[in-house]
């Protein structure tokens, strides 16, 4: 275990890793949404509304993940939103992992 925090470029390469898994998991949700659910959502907010759905029971499917594991990937959703938005030196290393942890 690390005694000092990342540096800046670290930081950003665990960011980019961070970001890489959540949409790797996303692309899973686009396939379940367009094979089973008949497409994706639309407009500005098709990100929170594709996790919101694959929460939820549909006349086809049950939830895809439980409410437990949507909570945890609600955070990587938001932390997603950070990383393409703004730069790498204001990502703060303390907030990380979430609260709800993903490997629980």
């Amino acid at each position: 275990m690390a005694s000092e925090p990342p540096s800046d470029v670290e930081r950003s390469a665990l960011a980019f890793l961070l970001h890489s898994f959540y949409s790797g998991l996303e692309n899973i949700f686009k396939r379940i949404a367009i094979q089973i659910d008949g497409g994706l959502p639309a407009g500005d907010a098709w990100h929170r509304q594709l996790l919101d759905r694959m929460a939820q029971n549909t006349d086809h499917r049950s939830p895809v993940i439980s409410e437990s594991l949507y909570e945890t990937l609600n955070e990587y959703l938001a932390f997603r939103h950070v990383v393409r938005q703004s730069y790498s030196f204001t990502l703060q290393w303390e907030r990380w992992p979430p609260s709800s942890s993903i490997a629980k």
